[in-house]
């Protein structure tokens, strides 16, 4: 698999805004309706996600798309 940095930048901004705001990795999974270690996946930069996913992360931040990109 190649490393693209945008997907490793989103996964980044993901996790520095879930640890901002005081949420536990697991607890987000929860809310935005997506496996922990999926989660985890995404927060590294390792899986692809489609634009509804990043939506629905989106939606339990309490955020715009705009924040993590």
């Amino acid at each position: 698999m190649t490393t693209d940095e945008r997907m490793i930048a989103f996964g980044k901004r993901v996790r520095e805004v879930r640890k901002g705001k005081g949420i536990s990795q697991e607890r987000l999974a929860e809310m935005a309706g997506i496996d922990r270690s999926y989660m985890g996946n995404i927060e590294r930069g390792e899986k692809n996600i489609t634009l509804k996913k990043a939506y629905e992360i989106c939606d339990a931040l309490e955020i715009t798309i705009y924040k993590l990109v």
